[in-house]
């Protein structure tokens, strides 16, 4: 069944909710998010409200993907670029899809819906993403139409003697 994506949602304690479940199972899952396990709410709270203001700003937009019962099991953020020399790009930043949910499409799904997102803002003519290395995430975002353009070694340290790759992909939307 597919997800039914809202950009810019309403911020409810349910969405904030949601969004922070979903950010915890995410990272204690794995996932490559910005925290490393194990994570819990309270640890990924202070981002998230990092992110709200953003939103509330006008920086910051918020795509959700629901399932068929209602619960969020996808999220990504896309941030305007406010260097005036590239405004012409966006990031999308923590993209994540529901340990449960991974594997149906629902990635490509929330990727497509991003890039749809990003589309309807003006002037906007590319994405660009980050990924942590040693993960395959790059090879699952060249599938969905990123291109590698750049990579930091040794960037990320997930762990003493655990450092990875920061690579940078990007999406042309022409």
């Amino acid at each position: 069944m597919p997800l039914t994506f809202t950009l810019d949602p309403a911020i409810t304690p349910a969405l904030r909710d949601g969004i922070l479940d979903l950010w915890t199972d995410v990272s204690n899952a794995g996932g490559a998010v910005g925290f490393v396990a194990p994570v819990t709410r309270e640890e990924i709270r202070p981002e998230l409200v990092r992110h709200f203001v953003q939103m509330a700003e006008g920086r910051t937009r918020l795509l959700v993907g629901r399932d068929e019962a209602g619960e969020i099991a996808a999220a990504a953020f896309l941030t305007r670029n406010t260097h005036r020399l590239m405004t012409h790009w966006v990031w999308l930043y923590t993209v994540m899809v529901h340990p449960r949910h991974q594997g149906q499409g629902y990635g490509r799904d929330l990727l497509a819906a991003a890039a749809d997102a990003a589309r309807q803002m003006a002037g906007v003519e590319a994405i660009r993403l980050t990924c942590r290395g040693g993960l395959g995430l790059e090879r699952f975002y060249a599938s969905c139409g990123y291109k590698e353009v750049g990579r930091i070694p040794d960037a990320i340290r997930v762990a003493p003697g655990d450092d990875r790759d920061d690579v940078i992909m990007l999406l042309p939307l022409a």
